[in-house]
């Protein structure tokens, strides 16, 4: 797994940490894996993570499994969190990937990205 961090900036830092990047790369350093999500608006971030969506992010790592499981582990209608998981999939804090069961179909399996990340907020 790689490190995670979520995060607010501005574009400026983005770029900034982008040319730090390209520096190392040039002079052959060799960079850690790393993951980090940035948004400009504090807002923004709220508005992703949520406290059942960080409730939600929990129950995915620590037991992945199906939609559907998920949904009764946490006693919420299936469809809610479908969309919750549908959000932070697109954020890159969990993955749901269409599994094959032999002779039953087909399922979804939701799994972390991530065992932790790092979230970091600035507000001006």
């Amino acid at each position: 797994m790689t490190k995670l961090t979520i995060q607010t900036g501005t574009e400026d830092a983005f770029f900034k940490r982008g040319r730090q990047l390209a520096k190392a790369i040039d002079s052959g350093k060799t960079l850690a894996p790393e993951r980090i999500i940035s948004f400009e608006d504090p807002y923004d971030l709220m508005k992703l993570i949520t406290a059942t969506r960080l409730t939600l992010f929990r129950a995915v790592k620590e037991t992945p499994g199906s939609i559907t499981d998920i949904a009764i582990r946490l006693q919420r209608d299936r469809s809610a969190v479908k969309r919750d998981l549908d959000e932070l999939e697109r954020a890159g804090l969990v993955t749901i990937i269409e599994k094959i069961l032999p002779g039953h179909g087909r399922m979804k399996e939701v799994r972390a990205t991530a065992k932790r990340f790092k979230l970091m907020a600035q507000v001006a």
